[in-house]
């Protein structure tokens, strides 16, 4: 059965030297695009024409090309009408920023501008504008950055290049066991300790959260309903205000004192909610293992 092909993008990222290539570069390698940087122009028209008839194994391609390349930039403009009279695909990229900003990024870097090594740097800017000006007129898409946080730059990005239904923050839900510390990279830690405790129980204290009968005692409480009802309603309000800020991976710490009971069952419970929710979640149980945990059933002599 053949396999639908995937939709073909070859990317040429340019512009102001200070102006966000290299982040913008960043942010489309997360979407999934081989990004190769500074690229001689005089092979870009051959480089395309084999990534497109790849067979779909590169179908999503950034290069990026600058004023580095000094002996080499000066084809660029005759490479692209090269491309549109050959009618080969590609979309042009062009950062761009204010004097100021640009300045402000080159003095808090302390390198030196490629087109004024070793004179003012206002000086190399203009010559850079007016070396680019037509490579500006021929721009697909302009992202001036000089006002932009790196979020915003990475929402353009994605509202651009990204999927069509848009890319999702990933949720890691995670149960672990207090007495064995807490995670590390947790973005945000529950505390369920205050849950009844099936370890009380004898006929459940070698069971673990995942086994129906653990989770019947835990659900059975008022308090699990209200916490559950609480913590959905937090995580729905939440999770919306990350995703609009640019946060792509969120870990979600459930724990309890040895990770094998209380902190379990609320971690499936704010997984199976966030699978309803549409996001792309991940359940671990970190712990749960070095508990001591029927695994089998216990045959009688």
């Amino acid at each position: 059965m053949s396999q639908e092909a995937k939709p073909y993008r070859f990317v040429i990222v340019t512009g102001m030297s200070g102006g966000g290539k290299t982040e913008a570069c960043r942010y489309l390698e997360d979407l999934g695009f081989f990004c190769i940087d500074n690229l001689p122009p005089v092979f870009i028209p051959k480089f395309a024409e084999l990534c497109a008839h790849s067979g779909g194994h590169i179908s999503k391609v950034v290069l990026v090309v600058d004023t580095r390349s000094r002996e080499f930039f000066d084809t660029f403009v005759h490479v692209l009408e090269e491309m549109d009279q050959n009618g080969q695909k590609y979309e042009l990229l062009f950062m761009d920023a204010s004097d100021a900003a640009i300045i402000r990024r080159y003095k808090e870097s302390r390198r030196h501008h490629p087109m004024a090594p070793s004179s003012r740097l206002s000086e190399g800017i203009q010559k850079e504008r007016a070396r680019l000006a037509t490579v500006r007129e021929k721009a697909t898409y302009l992202i001036d950055t000089s006002e932009l946080r790196k979020v915003e730059l990475k929402n353009k990005i994605i509202r651009l290049f990204g999927n069509p239904d848009g890319v999702k923050m990933s949720v890691n839900v995670l149960s672990f066991g207090f007495k064995f510390g807490v995670p590390m990279d947790a973005d945000m830690v529950l505390d369920v300790r205050f849950l009844p405790n099936p370890f009380y129980v004898d006929s459940l204290r070698h069971k673990s959260g995942t086994v129906p009968e653990v989770a019947a005692y835990i659900h059975q409480w008022p308090e699990t309903a209200t916490f559950e009802a609480k913590i959905d309603d937090l995580l729905e309000f939440l999770l919306p205000q990350y995703v609009k800020e640019g946060k792509d991976q969120f870990v979600i710490a459930v724990g309890c004192t040895g990770g094998m009971h209380r902190s379990v069952y609320i971690a499936k419970h704010i997984y199976d909610r966030l699978t309803e929710l549409g996001y792309s979640a991940s359940l671990e149980h970190r712990d749960l293992m070095k508990n001591d945990v029927q695994m089998h059933v216990r045959q009688e002599n």
